[in-house]
């Protein structure tokens, strides 16, 4: 904790910017704020340094409100005091400002209190046997320790899903410290030996984020459970390390058994996040319990909306993510559903394991059957009880528009585009010339107009099943779609039917990039590849909340569902949370980075019929938006090889990126020192298991030269020979090109020199293998060409 002669000089310069007048007198809403104020010591893990940390923070607060408001603001929401420190509290943007500007050595940054985003079987059975390994994972499972701990930073858990079981897995590790925090609906009882904890915090549905006064303490207790009432958290936990439930299916689709990543790990649930969103000061919270606690790997499917990417420091994901680096603890984050935009990727810090989507090997289809008998097969989740004995009368929005409706409006079926009397009873058609109206509000339009169905339109997210519930719903291609509406405007009664989906087993090819998946180079850095690696995110079966309160949601004389189909980059990075749990169960001793490494250097980039992996398009994939290819848990087990990027890979890399010392030492808590040549094309140079450069003249007359360090973690005398595939055009050496590793020869270096006089202008792709018989060890590299 900061001395208190630093905390005395703080107040005395708060004090004299208040003096000098940085405060203006005009009223400002205060609203709450982060105080970030890095790495703690040692000393603060010990008995009663909470009650001193919480004092400092107090005292700190009282200096900077106005004594008028001392009564009602002189509260914490949050105070950080493990991993990290700093707390929150309701501030006016001048007193954020005036903590900003004080000059305390210890405070890092000052940011709002923003919301971040949730990103919303068959698919581990799939990734075991792309793999060549027709083992599963449970083999794995009896000779392993069950003791690793997952932690779930989403938006809570329910606890009566049969993911959760906890038959035949041991008592608790004895290293946990973690709580099960009771509720008004969550009782003690409700944790296991597999959901081993359960906190919650304030989430943005109780506690203001847009700057509207509240009491933080009612804050803390409004939502008083755990309890997952969204269904992501509930979804992605068991999908991590759910535990084996046999005949599991949604409504009969997606049978099979539904099982997690490594069905023996431990679940710890940390409730950061509401429907609305997760708030920056329960997600750093969550962080620093879940650090607290001993969890082993922090799984979290959030991130910033695009419009408000942060700097790190401010950053409450990458915040909390370095600091668990730092202690041990791999972060795997989704990596966002912009797609299929380029510069979308989130959570992009180095030590983030940042994860895209994949579809699998199985898809969802749904029969129109229009009135000629023509037929035509579409994507669709619906349980439409329509069959092929009846057809109902078939509309195209702009032809039932409302009064002074523009057709291009009704086309689309925006709200309120359409004349409810002439939607009724029929099946309506819509197109998706303005994706700012999601599927969703043109399936609820059509909907609450009494509509039959809906058939839409549209190339965007056609390989991505829509779950529509009991409404028939069905997306069609451009090519299909035209010869629907053709057949419209071809007779006086067009007619047509909605069949309920099917399930297409085997289904190729697959993987395929997901359309949503977000792409790189990441916006901050582009001399990091993000994102770092693919893993199913597309149509995947896993447990979820029992659904009683959604008209639709639930067949006529069906129980609710205990299993649910979601997509998005929230399904996909659990798959890795699953995959790296897995491999620390096996190799408990490997740090974060060595995982993430072994998991990078195995990825497949090739699909279930031999051809390089592709996007929706049909076109080759590459690494921005696929990374270094799709999982391959097994073969990650045993890498041969692994890049162990340290703190101090990541420390030069806040130098490279431009950040002072001072805040580097605070975020830290060492005397760390920049290079003199700190510039952000060295980024390019910390120990990662990929390549990128994003500045490569062709007029430069030397070669970019990266260096790269691994560690041997197979067979000791081992000999490794270089592979380069590059691009016609783009030159690329290594040196040496043999890797002798001998007994007592853990770690080599290598060098990887780029030249591009005669290569195409913009963004090469290419990769540098390490073979030795058994082990392929492939590094991908990206390089930005220009003159």
């Amino acid at each position: 904790m900061a001395s208190l002669l630093q905390l005395l000089h703080l107040i005395f310069s708060i004090s004299f910017l208040l003096v000098c007048g940085i405060a203006t007198s005009n009223y400002q809403t205060p609203k709450p704020y982060v105080v970030y104020m890095g790495s703690t010591s040692s000393s603060n893990n010990e008995l009663g340094s909470d009650q001193v940390a919480e004092s400092a923070y107090m005292q700190l607060l009282s200096s900077i409100i106005p004594s008028e408001d001392q009564n009602e603001r002189r509260s914490l929401i949050h105070h950080y005091n493990y991993a990290f420190k700093g707390f929150s509290a309701m501030l006016t943007e001048n007193e954020a400002s005036i903590l900003s500007a004080a000059g305390h050595p210890d405070i890092v940054s000052v940011f709002p209190d923003s919301v971040l985003q949730l990103h919303t079987t068959r698919s581990w059975d799939f990734l075991e046997t792309e793999t060549g390994i027709l083992r599963a994972s449970a083999t794995y499972n009896k000779h392993v320790s069950s003791d690793v701990i997952i932690g779930m930073i989403d938006t809570g858990i329910w606890p009566e899903c049969p993911s959760f079981n906890d038959k035949g897995i041991g008592e608790i590790p004895s290293r946990w410290k973690g709580v099960c925090i009771e509720g008004h609906d969550f009782k003690l009882s409700n944790c296991n030996r597999k959901l081993i904890g359960a906190r919650y915090y304030p989430t943005p549905e109780m506690n203001s984020i847009n700057g509207s006064k509240m009491s933080p303490a009612a804050g803390k207790t409004s939502s008083g459970s755990p309890r997952d009432y969204v269904d992501h958290g509930t979804h992605t936990a068991s999908t991590a390390g759910g535990f084996p439930v046999v005949n599991a299916s949604y409504y009969g689709l997606a049978g099979g058994t539904a099982r997690g990543g490594f069905p023996s790990a431990r679940i710890a649930s940390y409730k950061a996040c509401s429907k609305v969103g997760c708030s920056s000061s329960s997600l750093l919270k969550a962080f620093d319990d879940a650090l607290k606690d001993g969890v082993d790997i922090i799984s979290v499917s959030i991130g910033a909306d695009n419009f408000f990417l942060s700097d790190y420091k401010n950053d409450p994901i990458a915040i909390g993510a370095f600091h668990a680096e730092n202690m041990g603890v791999m972060v795997a984050c989704s990596g966002g559903n912009d797609g299929p935009f380029s510069h979308t990727i989130k959570n992009t810090a180095p030590w983030i394991f940042t994860v895209a989507a994949s579809s699998i090997d199985r898809d969802f289809r749904s029969t129109i059957q229009l009135g000629n008998g023509k037929t035509f097969r579409g994507s669709a989740i619906n349980l439409s009880n329509l069959t092929k004995k009846r057809t109902y009368p078939l509309v195209f929005g702009k032809d039932i528009a409302s009064n002074f409706t523009p057709t291009y409006e009704a086309r689309n079926c925006r709200p309120g585009s359409l004349d409810p009397e002439k939607a009724a009873g029929k099946i309506v058609v819509c197109v998706d010339n303005d994706p700012s109206i999601s599927r969703n509000i043109k399936k609820l339009v059509v909907e609450d107009m009494e509509a039959i169905g809906i058939i839409f339109i549209s190339e965007a997210e056609k390989d991505v099943p829509y779950d529509s519930g009991t409404f028939p719903f069905v997306q069609v291609g451009s090519v299909e779609g035209l010869q629907i509406l053709n057949y419209i405007n071809s007779t006086k009664d067009p007619r047509a039917t909605i069949l309920p989906t099917v399930e297409i087993p085997r289904y190729k090819p697959a993987p395929v990039v997901a359309y949503f998946s977000s792409r790189g180079p990441a916006q901050q850095a582009e001399n990091i590849l993000k994102p770092d690696i693919m893993a199913p995110g597309v149509a995947i079966l896993a447990g979820t909340i029992p659904r009683t309160d959604e008209p639709g949601s639930v067949p006529v004389g069906k129980k609710p569902a205990q299993f649910a189909i979601r997509s998005g980059t929230s399904m996909s990075c659990p798959h890795v949370t699953g995959a790296a749990s897995l491999i620390k169960s096996v190799h408990p001793g490997w740090t974060p980075s060595m995982i993430k490494s072994a998991l990078m250097t195995t990825a497949t980039v090739r699909d279930n019929v031999g051809k390089p992996l592709t996007k929706g398009s049909g076109k080759s994939a590459n690494p921005h938006e696929m990374g270094a290819g799709e999982i391959s848990p097994l073969k990650a087990l045993h890498p041969g090889l692994v890049f162990e990027t340290t703190t101090t890979d990541y420390l030069r890399f806040l130098c490279y990126y431009g950040y002072s010392e001072k805040d580097i030492r605070s975020i830290s808590n060492t005397n760390f020192s920049c290079p003199s040549n700190s510039i952000k094309e060295l980024i390019s140079d910390i120990n990662y298991p990929s390549i990128s450069i994003a500045n490569l003249s062709r007029n430069q007359t030397a070669a970019k030269t990266i260096q790269r360090t691994v560690t041997n973690v197979g067979l000791s005398n081992a000999t490794y020979i270089a592979k380069v595939h590059a691009p016609v055009g783009l030159v690329v050496d290594v040196f040496p090109q043999k890797l002798v590793f001998l007994k007592g020869v853990t770690k080599l270096s290598y060098n990887v020199s780029f030249f591009g006089k005669t290569a195409p202008s913009g963004y090469n792709f290419g990769s540098l293998t390490w073979f030795d018989g058994r082990h392929s060890v492939r590094t991908v590299f990206t390089v930005n060409v220009h003159d």
